[in-house]
This record gives structure tokens, sequence and C-alpha cells, in this order.
């Protein structure tokens, strides 16, 4: 908790200029939902730590929950909690929370994996965490997602650097043995902090529709990344394996 007010704190300060039109804090206006997630999943120590990238516009935005898909938000995490609205919204990209009327793909896929694995989130979250690395999601003038790698050098700088800061002290909280970087981008940006806290880490494929891959098959390919990595899974015996 004191790692994501702290997070929260230091972004907040901090400015972007065009192309980023807007920049969306769910740390600030989706805060009671996030801080039902820490308080429920993440206060023990666990073996794995899966990092994503940032919110995306359909989940952690209008949720708070990282790949914050809402059903599987409200409906297997058993999260709902009222979400306020940014200072400035792009007209495509309205925060309405759990009322948003629509799914994230990348949030359905995870999470899903995560249930068809383990069957109940108390099973899950007893091995593993999920946390996002950035905190913000940046919105172009056009309503496109912009994302933190795109930034200018002098922006990304200033931000990574308190997303450094964070995920660290998350590493060190849970004291896990593997971070896995869900993606690219995670988990080049994971690699030094967890090898400075002595940690393994390697990456997995990410669960985007736009990642061709991940749409033929995505839960079988990161079960195979996860097995590479060194990973056991220990399911639920009632629940069903991913196909």
């Amino acid at each position: 908790m004191e790692t994501a007010e702290r997070l929260r704190n230091r972004t907040r300060r901090l400015r972007f200029a065009p192309p980023v039109a807007c920049v969306y804090a769910p740390l600030d206006y989706a805060w009671a939902p996030h801080r039902l997630y820490l308080e429920r999943y993440g206060v023990e120590p666990r073996e794995v730590l899966f990092v994503g990238m940032n919110p995306g516009p359909f989940g952690m935005v209008q949720t708070g929950v990282p790949f914050g898909d809402v059903a599987m938000v409200r409906d297997w995490l058993g999260i709902e909690a009222p979400v306020g609205r940014p200072a400035r919204e792009h007209r495509k990209r309205p925060v309405r929370g759990f009322d948003v009327g629509r799914g994230e793909v990348s949030g359905a896929r995870f999470w899903g994996w995560a249930r068809a694995r383990f069957g109940a989130p108390d099973r899950f979250f007893r091995q593993a965490f999920v946390w996002n690395y950035c905190p913000l999601a940046f919105v172009g003038a056009t309503g496109r997602n912009i994302t933190p790698d795109a930034l200018p050098r002098s922006e990304r700088d200033r931000l990574f650097a308190a997303c450094d800061e964070a995920l660290a002290a998350v590493v060190a909280h849970l004291r896990c043995t593997l971070v896995v970087g869900i993606g690219r981008f995670a988990a080049r940006r994971a690699a030094p902090i967890a090898e400075a806290a002595g940690s393994r880490c390697g990456p997995a494929p990410h669960p985007s529709p736009a990642s061709p891959a991940a749409n033929r098959g995505w839960p079988g390919i990161f079960d195979d990344a996860l097995r590479q990595l060194g990973l056991r899974i220990q399911p639920s015996s009632t629940a069903s394996r991913p196909r």
C-alpha cells in the first residue's frame, strides 16, 4: 500500500507534452478498487510476480486493477468499488468504471488463464501477484493509446525512475524468486531490478489481441513460456486446463 501511494504521489507531479493529450492515473480516481486489490491479494510473500506494462483503456483505466477486465475483476476477483473520473478525459476514452459496458481482451485472457489453472483466486495469489510497471495510461489527440516506451526520452526517464523504485519495493516486499515480464517491454524493465534483488526474470507473451501469436491459443503459449522459466504451477484439482 505504501509503495502504491508513493508511486501515485511521484507520478502526480510529472507533466507530459504532445503527442500526449490526456493522462489517466487510476491510482488517483480508481484508488478504491485498487486499494481493495492490494489489501486482499498483496499482503503475503509469494513465489512469482507477473509484471504488466501499464493500464489498458478498458482494463485498469476503468477498474483500477492490473489487466482489469470488468467481468473478471468483479465476478472472479470479487472486487467492485466506486470509480471517479480523471482530471481530463478524451471524448473517445471516457471512464465509466464498472459500468463501462465493454471488456478488455488482454484482461479476460490473463485472468481467464488464472481461473482455468487455479479455480479460485486465493489459490492463484498464494503463488503469484500481478503488478503494472507503469501506473499511467497515455492518450493522444485522436484517442489512440500511447505506450510508455514511445514517450520522449526526458519524460520517459523521469517516469521510469519512479516506476523502477516502486517495482523494486514490490519485489522486496513479496520476496519473490521469479519475476515474469508479460511482454517484451515489461521484461526489459524488470530484468535489472530482479537481478539486483537476487530473483530470476524472464519474458512471457502478452495476451493482447494486437499480437498475432496471442490470437492462436495464448493460454497454451503462456504455459510453455512459464515452463521454460522453470515455474511450477500448483493448480487446483478442480480447475480445468486452459486450451
